[in-house]
Protein backbone atom coordinates (compact mmCIF):
# COMPACT_ATOMS: atom_id res chain seq x y z
CA UNK A 1 0.00 0.00 0.00
CA UNK A 2 1.30 3.28 -0.69
CA UNK A 3 1.67 5.79 1.74
CA UNK A 4 -0.73 8.35 0.76
CA UNK A 5 -3.23 5.15 0.85
CA UNK A 6 -1.83 4.20 4.35
CA UNK A 7 -2.37 8.21 5.01
CA UNK A 8 -6.50 8.43 3.42
CA UNK A 9 -7.53 5.25 5.13
CA UNK A 10 -5.83 6.49 8.86
CA UNK A 11 -8.04 10.06 8.86
CA UNK A 12 -10.98 7.96 7.06
CA UNK A 13 -10.70 6.00 10.19
CA UNK A 14 -10.06 9.25 12.71
CA UNK A 15 -13.34 11.06 10.90
CA UNK A 16 -15.11 7.53 11.58
CA UNK A 17 -15.64 6.74 7.82
CA UNK A 18 -14.01 3.63 7.37
CA UNK A 19 -16.78 1.34 8.04
CA UNK A 20 -19.15 3.02 5.68
CA UNK A 21 -15.96 2.82 3.07
CA UNK A 22 -15.28 -1.09 3.45
CA UNK A 23 -19.19 -1.43 3.15
CA UNK A 24 -19.77 0.52 0.10
CA UNK A 25 -16.37 1.73 -1.68
CA UNK A 26 -14.61 5.54 -1.59
CA UNK A 27 -17.60 6.20 -4.21
CA UNK A 28 -20.52 6.06 -1.24
CA UNK A 29 -18.62 9.13 1.04
CA UNK A 30 -20.63 12.75 0.29
CA UNK A 31 -18.54 15.31 -1.81
CA UNK A 32 -18.38 17.13 2.05
CA UNK A 33 -16.80 13.92 3.45
CA UNK A 34 -14.23 13.26 0.49
CA UNK A 35 -13.09 16.79 0.90
CA UNK A 36 -12.72 16.97 4.75
CA UNK A 37 -10.52 13.78 3.56
CA UNK A 38 -8.20 15.35 1.28
CA UNK A 39 -8.07 18.73 3.16
CA UNK A 40 -6.53 16.70 5.97
CA UNK A 41 -4.17 15.22 3.75
CA UNK A 42 -3.14 17.81 2.29
CA UNK A 43 -2.63 19.57 5.80
CA UNK A 44 -0.54 16.78 7.25
CA UNK A 45 1.80 16.09 3.91
CA UNK A 46 2.43 19.79 4.29
CA UNK A 47 3.54 19.42 8.22
CA UNK A 48 5.66 16.70 6.89
CA UNK A 49 7.60 18.25 4.45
Amino acid sequence: MKKSDRLKYEIAQELGLLDKIEEGGWKTLTARESGKIGGLMAKRRKKEG
